[in-house]
């Protein structure tokens, strides 16, 4: 039976008695860290010196920092909704402020996309580590003590959002192979998980369990699908054959690969006509029938997209009695509702289980390849080099912007399945500092993974299959995907290095691969920003586009000068027009300031409208 305390500075006292005050602490990875007594353990080390303190985690969620006003004025009243009564780490608030106690030593493996790029001490202890691997590391510096929130029925507790790391470490403690005092913190608004992630209490030293110590979960809001990700979705959904396996991850391209295998499965007919139509090149064969068998998500990462294919009756073949498998869990706070109101022999089909058993085919391998047959792995990356590179984690100048994670896991284990595939997804293009940039280029300083790995790269324009074909093969099929913008220069790079010929061009179709040709052919009916539903109110939906608007011409002052010109001078507000300017607080403008601010939201509203054609 474990102790069940209420104070979580007496739950750190009595952690600090147990180790003789050199704490090595293990907080699980995004929503599984037990904050209450982290905290503590933190408060007491930084006043008394004698105490030494390491910490070693991943993915300390934080409400991302707020520029311009503008950006301060619309997404405030969003994390406060989606985010707000998410207790702080002071360990995070002392490294933002480069005031970490001598005493105390954070290490991270994977941290909240460039969150931590400016911060030079989170940059310099940061352990670049695949998840399968951090628990090695985590035993190898001596980890004594596990601190993570639970979900609570009874006498027993649920490791729910977080089976990752914490069901391996119980494994190598019960080999002998790790010394560690497992604490719980009750939360009432996980969800109770059952299967592997269900623990009897003598499990746990110690449970924090207090009215005081309750807080509401961390739910980021959903973003919206461009059109450019739809397609992308698109493409990913033509690759998984029914009865396949599927990993996808948080975020509008995981969203978007939902939203199309339900179109494919509902609407097989208008799934092919569409992605014919955006579709150039040579790609791998189409997948666009219904689902008569299912699918079956062996997934790092459970996400709510899951949720909805399994609403949608295509989450449902089944391994060991599960038709998902996951090691961790993050999404909006409708997604813990939907999970802790879903009907128990629902929720008893996904099972949490340990990052190893997801993650890699070592252990019980001959089950794990009988279940992963047709697998997908698809993952996300920021570049992709013309040589077939993966660019994921970090700049060339070795600033980290998010970790290795499992990305390298699931590229592995698709080399090593019969018939799996990984699919790495990105956008074309992106806006930096004010100018548009391909993300296929032809090197980069830094490579997550390398170019022997190379698999299935999909771009909105369409899907490069890499496997097996040689540099010369791998360029051409990748210009093929890349923006028509950037085909040209990288050409000529690919030919001066010696691996393209002189006298290869794409063919015509690729030459015209421009957002506004694929646009054309994506109906917002049919592909909405928010096919699952959003925390965005509507008012908040319209004014989005319009301030990503502002942000990228934000470098460029005649830009900005011609759309305050326009907003000072048009026409009145519409009633819409001016319940978006109150939702920023500008209805009635104070001071040049102010005013300044209203025309340009006033403008960039009216941008997006006639760019609708409304």
């Amino acid at each position: 039976m474990s102790l069940c305390l209420s104070d979580p500075a007496e739950v750190a006292r009595r952690i600090v008695e147990h180790t003789g005050g050199r704490i090595v602490l293990g907080l699980p990875l995004g929503l599984g860290k037990a904050p209450h007594v982290a905290n503590a353990l933190f408060e007491m080390a930084r006043a008394d010196p004698a105490i030494h303190l390491t910490i070693f985690t991943a993915l300390t969620l934080e409400p991302p920092p707020l520029g311009s006003e503008l950006e301060r004025r619309f997404l405030r009243p969003v994390f406060d909704r989606t985010m707000g009564g998410y207790p702080e780490f002071v360990y995070a608030a002392a490294q933002r402020a480069g005031d970490m106690p001598p005493n105390i030593e954070v290490n991270e493996f994977f941290f909240q996309a460039g969150s931590r790029l400016g911060n030079d001490d989170a940059q310099r202890s940061y352990i670049s580590v695949n998840y399968t691997h951090a628990m090695r590391c985590l035993i190898d510096q001596g980890v004594n003590v596990i601190a993570q929130i639970v979900a609570r029925r009874g006498e027993r507790f649920s490791l729910s959002c977080n089976t990752d790391m914490t069901l391996d470490l119980l494994a190598a403690r019960d080999a002998g192979n790790a010394d560690f005092l497992l604490v719980g913190q009750v939360n009432d608004e996980l969800p109770f998980m059952t299967g592997p992630a269900d623990l009897p209490s003598d499990r746990f030293a110690m449970i924090l369990d207090s009215a005081e110590t309750r807080f509401a979960l961390f739910g980021p809001p959903k973003q919206p699908i461009s059109p450019a990700q739809h397609a992308i979705g698109l493409h990913v959904a033509s690759l998984v054959p029914d009865g396949g396996s599927l990993q996808i991850g948080i975020g509008e391209i995981g969203d978007a690969v939902a939203h199309a295998l339900i179109r494919r499965d509902r609407e097989p007919g208008a799934f092919a006509r569409t992605l014919a139509e955006i579709t150039v090149g040579a790609r791998p064969p189409v997948e666009a029938s219904p689902f008569e068998q299912g699918l079956y998500a062996p997934t790092e990462m459970l996400v709510d997209g899951f949720l909805e294919l399994l609403r949608a009756g295509i989450l449902r073949r089944e391994v060991d009695g599960a038709v998902l498998h996951g090691g961790f869990f993050i999404g909006p706070r409708s997604f813990y509702a939907a999970l802790r109101e879903m009907d128990e022999d629902t929720r008893a089909r996904i099972h949490m289980r340990e990052i190893s058993w997801i993650n890699a085919l070592y252990g019980d391998e001959q089950a794990k390849r009988a279940g992963r047959v047709g697998a997908r792995f698809v993952n996300s990356a920021m570049m992709v080099t013309l040589l077939g590179a993966t660019v994921s984690d970090a700049l060339e100048g070795g600033r980290v912007v998010s970790g290795v994670g499992g990305q390298y896991n699931f590229v592995a284990q698709a080399l090593e399945l019969e018939g799996a595939r990984s699919i790495i997804t990105l956008p074309a293009t992106r806006v930096h500092d004010g100018e548009l940039r391909s993300n296929i280029v032809w090197s980069y300083g830094h490579e997550t993974i390398p170019r022997h790995l190379r698999d299935i790269v999909v771009t909105e324009y369409g899907v490069a299959d890499l496997r097996g074909v040689s540099d010369e093969q791998v360029i051409r099929r990748l210009v093929a995907v890349a923006d028509s913008r950037f085909q040209d220069e990288l050409m000529e790079t690919a030919r001066d290095a010696g691996k393209l010929a002189p006298d290869w061009m794409p063919d015509d179709a690729c030459r015209r691969n421009l957002p506004e040709e694929l646009a054309a052919s994506l109906s917002a009916s049919q592909f909405p920003p928010y096919p699952f539903g959003t925390d965005f109110t509507p008012v908040e939906q319209r004014l989005l586009p319009a301030l990503q608007h502002l942000a990228e011409i934000a470098h460029h002052p005649s830009g900005l000068a011609g759309l305050m010109a326009h907003g000072l001078t048009g026409a009145a507000p519409t009633e819409a027009e001016a319940e978006a300017l109150e939702r920023m607080g500008l209805a009635e403008p104070h001071g040049l300031r102010e005013r300044s601010y209203r025309a340009l939201v006033l403008a960039a509203l009216r941008r997006e409208d006639q760019s609708e054609g409304l």
